[in-house]
């Protein structure tokens, strides 16, 4: 398991509810160079949702937390009333990748009454982490089929794979 510094940022909102943490996070996620035409008609921050289940869990949503404090770097609007999770599914963590998009397969959906809003829109879905994208995938499956145009997705960090080298604190600070 990784354990550097953007570990212990994600574990610290994700499970401990250190909400302030949401705010360094979201500078650094801001910092991503996209061209300057997704800057121009980037529509709308959308958190990838938990389920109704997982959140009154965890009593808050870690990527819609990151998904207003980037919203506040990029000055855009947050839209959680657009996708929907009424499906809980199984934590991810110990998931091979095809059990993973087994499991989120089908989990999203977009509201019948969103559907007017993201028609032609440029979303972008903020999440977390990214470890197979099948959450991604998912989510991005649900918006797509529900209108939106372009979707970009940004996430705080990627979950290492197998074989990726070591990156020390140092050179997280730096960058």
């Amino acid at each position: 398991m990784d354990t550097g510094t953007g570990a212990a940022m994600v574990h610290a909102l994700k499970y401990e509810g250190w909400h302030a943490v949401a705010r360094p996070m979201a500078r650094r996620m801001a910092r991503v160079d996209w061209p300057a035409d997704v800057i121009h008609e980037r529509t709308a921050l959308v958190p990838v949702p938990l389920s109704r289940t997982r959140r009154r869990e965890r009593g808050y949503n870690q990527a819609e937390h990151l998904a207003r404090a980037l919203a506040d770097e990029w000055r855009l609007p947050v839209w959680t009333d657009v996708l929907e999770r009424p499906r809980h599914t199984k934590s991810q963590v110990q998931l091979t990748p095809l059990e993973r998009a087994s499991n989120v397969s089908g989990a999203f959906l977009v509201p019948n009454r969103a559907r007017a809003r993201l028609r032609g829109a440029h979303i972008v879905l903020v999440d977390d982490v990214i470890t197979t994208a099948a959450t991604m995938n998912a989510a991005a499956q649900a918006l797509a089929d529900g209108g939106v145009r372009i979707l970009s997705c940004v996430t705080f960090g990627r979950a290492p794979e197998p074989g990726d080298r070591a990156v020390s604190d140092i050179d997280f600070i730096r960058n």
